[in-house]
């Protein structure tokens, strides 16, 4: 995770943004003790906070059970962060190209904390293909996105939690074995997973780097690990790596 100090007077703010983040896809509404047990707040503060997140539509409150959960507001800045997003915009295109000429579903994946939040996809022409949704989050140690960025970003390991998590019996757990495979990655350029977010998903992932050579984030090809070979494999992660140097802005 990042050490980066905050500055100064920006607690309460802060306290209100790591509130927000409580919400997750596995736990979109939160009763006012889970939120102050989960943030570490008392339930004086939770409230007081919660009640100004209220007010700007950031949340809004189930009316048959009192629990909150995300409002208005926060769809709406999301869909404006989305609109606006310059590399978002730039890899339409590309992350179409893909899709049309391998069959497959191609996504952009940007790091928050942890985890790889897929920030625009185009789907498989296939009837069963592999599908997230704008928006979903996955674990970085488990995606071929996450462990691209790791391999190549400076910071990327620095994401990684205290502990690996097992989201199927073939991802790796074991953080010496992890790095062996970083290294792998790192010499041949692209990543790739077979069976380790999901059983009978498969996936390769080439990082997006900035103008001045910053890692952004990741291209990917994913779908059902009976099509994707490891020859198949390989030719798609020599694409993603032409495609995704496209992507980088030339000064």
């Amino acid at each position: 995770m990042r050490d980066q100090a905050p500055p100064k007077g920006a607690q309460a703010a802060l306290r209100a943004i790591r509130l927000l983040k409580l919400f997750t896809v596995e736990a979109p509404e939160l009763q006012l003790a889970e939120i102050s047990a989960l943030s570490g707040l008392n339930k004086t503060t939770t409230h007081r906070l919660l009640q100004a997140l209220l007010s700007e539509d950031l949340l809004d409150r189930n009316p048959g059970t009192g629990s909150y959960r995300l409002g208005p507001g926060m769809m709406a800045l999301g869909v404006q962060a989305l609109s606006s997003n310059d590399l978002r915009l730039r890899a339409r295109p590309l992350l179409r190209r893909l899709a049309d000429e391998t069959g497959e579903t191609a996504t952009l994946e940007i790091p928050i904390d942890d985890t790889m939040l897929i920030l625009d996809e185009v789907t498989s022409k296939h009837f069963l293909g592999a599908s997230g949704n704008v928006g979903t989050r996955w674990p970085i140690h488990a995606t071929s996105t996450g462990k691209a960025l790791i391999a190549f970003d400076q910071g990327g390991p620095n994401r990684l939690g205290e502990t690996l998590a097992a989201l199927t019996p073939k991802t790796i757990t074991e953080f010496a074995l992890l790095e062996k495979e970083l290294g792998d990655i790192r010499r041949r350029g692209f990543a790739e997973v077979v069976d380790e977010l999901e059983e009978g998903l498969s996936g390769v992932a080439a990082v997006v780097r900035g103008g001045m050579g910053e890692v952004l984030g990741a291209l990917s090809i994913c779908g059902p690990s009976q099509r994707m070979s490891e020859n198949r494999r390989a030719q798609l992660g020599v694409t993603l790596c032409t495609v995704a140097n496209r992507l980088q802005p030339r000064y």
